[in-house]
């Protein structure tokens, strides 16, 4: 009973809660009995997700900004067993066309919204929390057509690496999770950029996607919010610093 109740005073603070990743995340942590602080810009869609998940904290952040640092900080007042840093970024076009602003901006949601988050729970990171990072098949696979998803994710390949070895003298670890394509709406919305931009049709660009993959499927958020509910075990420890791939048999290059 005292490790139930143990577990329960334990939180897991999600940013993205409200997305496809998050939502799925979000019910699989609360499954497994922590306590959730979900993070979005959005209060509306947060009251929803409250609805939805009884003893649900909402906290109302935009992790691009320095502010979200002490929004997030007067949230947490328990011991953080996990964070997740699953924040969405603009779909920005290929390479060749995508706005410079536009790859900045995902830099700084991807790898400077980890590094506020980190820094907002820092002093109720514990040995054994851990520090998760949700990144992309894109971001080790670079394709033309995913600008920003690629950049951002592949530097946060690196910054992922970097807090590993930063806080594996507190015995805190760090995560990354790389899907691939996920079936969401998300996806559907990259789908018709690309058939506008080639003049097909968006069922096509699906099928051409799914060609990609070596079980012919998408990655679906249930799959990543398995995954991230695995880095609870305490054997994840010696993950740390890793990525776990998600990628339904996308990744070609070794290792």
């Amino acid at each position: 009973m005292n490790a139930n109740v143990q577990q329960r005073d334990e939180i897991a603070v999600v940013v993205g809660a409200t997305g496809a990743f998050g939502n799925a995340i979000v019910d699989r942590l609360a499954a497994a009995g922590l306590g959730v602080v979900a993070v979005a810009r959005s209060a509306d869609s947060l009251a929803a997700l409250q609805d939805r998940v009884p003893g649900l904290t909402a906290c109302v952040a935009d992790i691009s900004s320095d502010s979200s640092i002490a929004a997030i900080s007067a949230a947490v007042n328990r011991p953080v067993r996990m964070v997740v840093h699953g924040p969405g970024v603009t779909v920005a076009g290929g390479i060749l066309s995508a706005l410079t602003a536009t790859m900045v901006d995902a830099v700084n949601i991807k790898v400077g919204g980890l590094l506020r988050l980190t820094r907002a729970v820092d002093g109720l990171l514990a040995a054994g929390s851990r520090i998760v990072a949700i990144g992309g098949h894109y971001g080790f696979e670079p394709t033309a057509y995913a600008a920003s998803a690629g950049v951002a994710n592949a530097a946060l390949v690196n910054v992922v690496r970097q807090l590993s070895l930063a806080y594996g003298p507190r015995g805190v670890t760090a995560h990354l999770i790389a899907p691939g394509p996920a079936d969401t709406e998300r996806l559907r919305r990259v789908a018709a950029d690309r058939a506008a931009l080639r003049d097909i049709t968006v069922d096509a660009v699906l099928a051409e996607m799914l060609a990609d993959s070596s079980i012919g499927r998408f990655t679906t958020p249930e799959q990543v919010a398995w995954a991230v509910s695995l880095l609870l075990a305490p054997e994840a420890d010696s993950m740390t610093g890793s990525s776990l791939m998600l990628d339904s048999g996308r990744r070609r290059g070794l290792p």
